[in-house]
C-alpha cells in the first residue's frame, strides 16, 4: 500500500462573491479534486456563509452533489420545496435537481460538499436509477447509508463516525477510494511512515492503493467518511473500515 494521501485543511478559505447568482461572501475550500484519483469523484469541498447569507438556487446538469451539514442550521430549497436542515443533517441531491442554501441561524453555516460527475467518465460504470432527491436527518444518528439509492452512482457509504480516545480505525482503499472530514476533536493518521495531526476541518482523501489508520486524541475523533466503489458492485455500504 502507497502512502500518497491527500490532505488537505480549511484554514485558508477564499472568499468567493456571488455564488450562484446571490450578494453576499461564501468562504470556499477545495479539499481534493479528480485528478490523482481512480474513481468518478468531481471534488471535495467545504464551504460557510454568514448568519443571513445565501448560497444562490442554481441547476446542476452534469453533477450530483452530496451535503452533509456541520455547524449552524438553515434551509435548503429542493426543485422549490423548502427543507429546514442544521448540523448533522445530510442531503442527496440528484443531476437536474435545482437547489440553493440560506442561512436561517445566528451564527455561520457550515457544509461539507462531494461532487460526483453524472456519468462515469472512464472504468466500469457503477449501476445508475436516480431516484431523486432527499434531506436526511441526523446522519449521526441514522448510521451509515447507501446515497447510490437515492442518486445513482458510486458512492456507496456515507456515515459519521465517533471515535473515543485512544479509539483507531483503519481504512484500505482496495477497490474503494475514501474520504473522511474531521467535524471536531482530534488526533492523527498514519500513513506508512507519515504522521498527520488531525483537528476539525482536516480532510484526507485516499486514492486507490492507499492505507491510513486514524487515532483518536484525548478528546475523541468525529467525522464524517464517504467510500466511493471502483469496481461498479452492487449497491450497500461495503464496510471499508474497521475500529479497534
Amino acid at each position: 500500500m502507497r502512502s500518497a494521501v491527500v490532505v488537505a485543511h480549511t484554514a485558508a478559505p477564499a472568499d468567493v462573491h456571488g455564488v450562484h447568482g446571490a450578494a453576499g461572501v461564501t468562504q470556499w475550500t477545495c479539499l481534493a479534486l479528480r485528478a490523482g484519483l481512480a474513481g468518478d469523484w468531481e471534488a471535495v469541498e467545504w464551504a460557510r456563509i454568514p448568519a443571513g447569507g445565501v448560497s444562490g438556487e442554481h441547476l446542476h446538469t452534469r453533477t450530483r452533489e452530496v451535503y452533509v451539514l456541520l455547524a449552524g442550521e438553515g434551509e435548503i430549497t429542493l426543485d422549490g420545496r423548502p427543507y429546514a436542515v442544521r448540523a448533522g443533517d445530510a442531503v442527496l441531491t440528484a443531476v437536474g435537481t435545482r437547489h440553493g442554501l440560506r442561512n436561517t441561524g445566528a451564527g455561520p453555516l457550515e457544509w461539507f460538499v462531494i461532487e460526483l460527475p453524472a456519468v462515469p467518465s472512464a472504468g466500469p460504470a457503477a449501476p445508475d436509477g436516480a431516484v431523486g432527491s432527499t434531506v436526511v436527518r441526523d446522519l449521526r444518528r441514522t448510521g451509515p447509508l447507501d446515497p447510490s439509492a437515492v442518486i445513482g452512482g458510486p458512492l456507496r457509504l456515507l456515515q459519521h463516525v465517533e471515535l473515543d480516545r485512544g479509539g483507531r480505525e483503519f481504512l484500505v482503499a482496495d477497490g474503494t477510494e475514501h474520504t473522511v472530514f474531521v467535524a471536531r476533536g482530534g488526533g492523527r493518521a498514519v500513513a506508512g511512515n507519515v504522521r498527520t495531526p488531525l483537528r476539525a476541518g482536516t480532510a484526507l482523501t485516499l486514492p486507490h492503493g492507499t492505507a491510513v489508520e486514524l487515532v483518536a486524541g484525548p478528546g475523541g475523533l468525529a467525522y464524517v467518511h464517504a467510500e466511493l466503489r471502483l469496481d461498479g458492485g452492487g449497491p450497500g455500504p461495503a464496510g471499508g473500515g474497521g475500529r479497534s
